[in-house]
């Protein structure tokens, strides 16, 4: 799927994205990743997803977000529930969905100068 964005210049969009990659700026990227307006980290060390925990977020935590869109694959799952504590514990929004719907989200929160982040499992 092709996107389209409001002004977002010298910003990280998400470009496109399909079953096998998440495109950053016109980049293809076939691996988990975390995007921030002015940051990204890829590959993003994440483990399977079921062996996920809080500590495996420290990079994307570094970079300060108010807001966390979490993407978990193709289909949508929720990590676990400790991590979404951990997330609540520390006063950072954290927002679960499929990695298509987070790219998505991804791209209005940063059109709109929010103080977001993206981790994204492909």
């Amino acid at each position: 799927m092709k996107l389209h964005l409001h002004d977002v210049s010298g910003q990280n969009a998400i470009t496109g994205h399909g079953a096998e990659y998440v495109q950053i700026n016109g980049a293809r990227i076939a691996n988990p990743l975390i995007v921030a307006p002015d940051a990204l980290i890829s590959p993003w060390a994440a483990p399977a997803f079921e062996s996920l925990v809080f500590a495996d977020f420290s990079e994307l935590l570094a970079l300060k977000p108010t807001l966390v869109v979490f993407g978990s694959g193709a289909t949508f799952r929720f990590p676990a529930p400790q991590i979404l504590a951990a997330f609540s514990q520390a006063r950072i929004g954290f927002e679960v969905m499929d990695t298509a719907a987070a790219c998505r989200t991804y791209n209005v929160l940063v059109s709109e100068g929010r103080n977001v982040a993206a981790a994204l499992y492909i």
